[in-house]
């Protein structure tokens, strides 16, 4: 079991002291930092300030958006990055939502899974840099068809550092998962649980045979000596996840509790958010949901159930900046690598 740190992405002002926490994460042995992006800071940025600081842990965007960039461009970024980091980025990248890609970007949603297949073809083609990038595809043409017509396949003029940059892809639905198993190197699980991974086993099915295939889960850790209270920070969470990112009619997220089990639950948990807000929504969270995909409670406690995860498919536990604070992030970074390395 490897350990990441997941810096997430800047709420209204940046994460502070984001380059150090991810030197302290290296001195103990996590094997990744990972930065996210939504609709404020980006990914990349601070990515690149991290790397110039570190020296051997993995530098990783969780996940860099597809509609941000085009394939071309974000392969341009991966490459420059990959140079900076000598060697140490790994790309996470997913489609995000409607809201965000029609409202923030204003791309079309439709068609995600031939999106992201044709955005991957041309991704990987750029680092490979075996001959001038083409496609025809339904969502990308490279060259494009139309314009002026002057248009010529290409080829990177900086040569890769690395002909092939390690590609996660975030994913909740059977058929994404599947895309990940197929096409890239890890899965970026966003709500994952050690106890229900056989949900999940026929969309893994192509990368079984593979020894190489990461799974990298986010697991929120609250170390707390009365249970309930730790677990609070995990139901508020869910409550805006369930409730609030993503539309009434098309959650995603909420989709996935779905075939975890907890549909009724869900269901319930969306209509409080909508009608009354996130605290009240968060007050019906079932308990065995939050406490499933998260580490929480007495040390103790938390000890016992990483073995659970150490028994899971999953080969990285990420855990996140803590919302307490920064004492609050170090002591739970010590404690992990402690219990687990």
């Amino acid at each position: 079991m490897k350990l990441g740190l997941h810096e997430g992405y800047w709420q209204r002002d940046p994460l502070p002291n984001y380059i150090e926490l991810a030197k302290e994460a290296e001195a103990l042995g996590f094997d990744s930092v990972w930065t996210a992006e939504a609709y404020g800071s980006d990914a990349l940025t601070p990515l690149a300030a991290i790397a110039s600081h570190t020296s051997k842990i993995k530098c990783c965007t969780g996940v860099m958006q597809l509609s941000a960039r085009t394939p071309a461009c974000a392969a341009m970024s991966a490459l420059t990055l990959d140079h900076i980091s000598q060697g140490r980025l790994c790309l996470g990248v997913g489609v995000s939502g409607p809201q965000v890609v029609e409202g923030w970007y204003g791309q079309p949603f439709p068609r995600p899974l031939e999106r992201t297949r044709e955005w991957i073809d041309i991704f990987r083609q750029v680092i490979a840099r075996e001959g001038p990038v083409e496609l025809d595809g339904k969502q990308y043409q490279l060259p494009i068809k139309g314009g002026m017509g002057l248009g010529k396949p290409l080829k990177s003029i900086t040569h890769p550092f690395r002909n092939k940059i390690p590609l996660f892809l975030g994913a909740e639905g059977p058929k994404n998962i599947q895309l990940a198993a197929s096409q890239c190197d890890g899965w970026l699980p966003i709500f994952v649980s050690p106890y229900r991974m056989q949900m999940f086993e026929e969309s893994l099915a192509p990368a079984k045979d593979r020894d190489d295939f990461e799974i990298c889960a986010m697991v929120s850790l609250y170390i707390n000596d009365n249970l309930e209270e730790a677990l609070l920070p995990v139901k508020y969470m869910l409550a805006l996840y369930l409730g609030g990112m993503g539309a009434k009619s098309e959650n995603f997220h909420k989709n996935l509790m779905d075939r975890m089990g907890f549909a009724e639950e869900a269901e319930r948990v969306q209509q409080v958010f909508l009608e009354k807000g996130q605290h009240e929504a968060a007050m019906v969270v079932p308990d065995a949901l939050a406490d499933e995909i998260s580490l929480c409670g007495p040390k103790d406690r938390i000890r016992e159930r990483l073995q659970d995860w150490k028994k899971s498919p999953v080969t990285t536990l990420m855990m996140g900046v803590s919302p307490f604070g920064e004492d609050v992030t170090r002591s739970s970074m010590q404690f992990l690598a402690e219990a687990v390395l």
